[in-house]
């Protein structure tokens, strides 16, 4: 069975869902596929045909020739208003092309070479080699713009034959010291942490601040709306001033509710240093866990 011998809509709504097996060739270029198109609105004289029974066609059109949504329907107006379906060549203005894929790729190669250096030092390795080694491959190459080699380096051409993946940097803060409080076995240098009651009902619960001195392991617990700075520094003036002795240190994890500029200018007017958790020392916190 071959999909010519299908004459009714239900036999193609069958061909559709898999019910019935047909044999066909898939359809080569443009003017075989809307040759097709044409002979079947022809076949089944669409324009008489019902909504539901439209559908179906416009189905069996994209199932046989591979076409999406769109391009039967663009098609089938095609048909209605001209009473034909061709193909014609799209003609649009485009501009010159510079550099070809022949250039792209020594491109690729000199940035293999050596790594992807700065484009100013890939732009003279280039003048070098068409200059003073007389490598005419590379005579385009050597009137680049460095401005412009960079956006070779973005096209889609390069990034199929090259591509370079570098490690996130990480941002260094420069508020408060990395390192372990120095306590000297005296009291003053608290630890502090912010702990997330959790949500109800879609509802955000509040925030305990947990603040406990190292030596002394004098505790003070406060709870917040939220951990904005409108809140936050109201409290942590409260907390500061309840402990029994002077404050020295105030130790703290690298959450950027600590780390700011509004409780380094806090910490700074009370004299108190501000030192923060380092990296692979989970402990350096925990005496503020609860």
């Amino acid at each position: 069975m071959t999909i010519e011998n299908l004459t009714t809509i239900e036999a193609l709504e069958n061909f559709i869902q898999g019910k019935q097996a047909e044999a066909f060739t898939v359809l080569g270029d443009k003017h075989e596929r809307y040759q097709f198109i044409q002979k079947t609105l022809i076949k089944y004289r669409y324009f008489t045909l019902s909504k539901p029974d439209k559908g179906v066609l416009n189905r069996y059109i994209r199932k046989v020739t591979g076409y999406s949504r769109q391009q039967p329907t663009r098609l089938i107006k095609q048909y209605k208003d001209v009473g034909k379906i061709k193909w014609r060549l799209c003609r649009s203005n485009s501009f010159s092309t510079t550099y070809d894929k022949k250039d792209i790729k020594l491109l690729v190669e000199m940035d293999t070479r050596h790594e992807s250096i700065c484009g100013h030092a890939i732009k003279k390795l280039c003048e070098r080699a068409y200059k003073k080694f007389e490598q005419k491959e590379y005579q385009t190459l050597a009137n680049i713009s460095v401005s412009h080699l960079y956006n070779l380096r973005k096209s889609s051409r390069y990034q199929k034959q090259r591509r370079v993946f570098t490690k996130t940097q990480a941002r260094q803060v420069a508020i408060g010291e990395r390192r372990k409080p120095q306590t000297n076995g005296q009291p003053g240098y608290i630890h502090i942490d912010t702990v997330h009651q959790g949500d109800l009902d879609k509802k955000k619960g509040v925030y305990h601040i947990n603040a406990v001195d190292e030596v002394t392991q004098f505790e003070v617990v406060c709870s917040v709306e939220q951990i904005s700075e409108h809140y936050l520094i109201p409290v942590l003036t409260q907390m500061l001033a309840a402990f029994p002795f002077v404050l020295k240190g105030f130790h703290s994890d690298n959450g950027s509710e600590y780390i700011n500029k509004h409780v380094c200018k806090l910490l700074k007017k009370l004299h108190i240093e501000l030192t923060k958790s380092r990296s692979r020392h989970s402990n350096d916190n925990a005496l503020a866990e609860i």
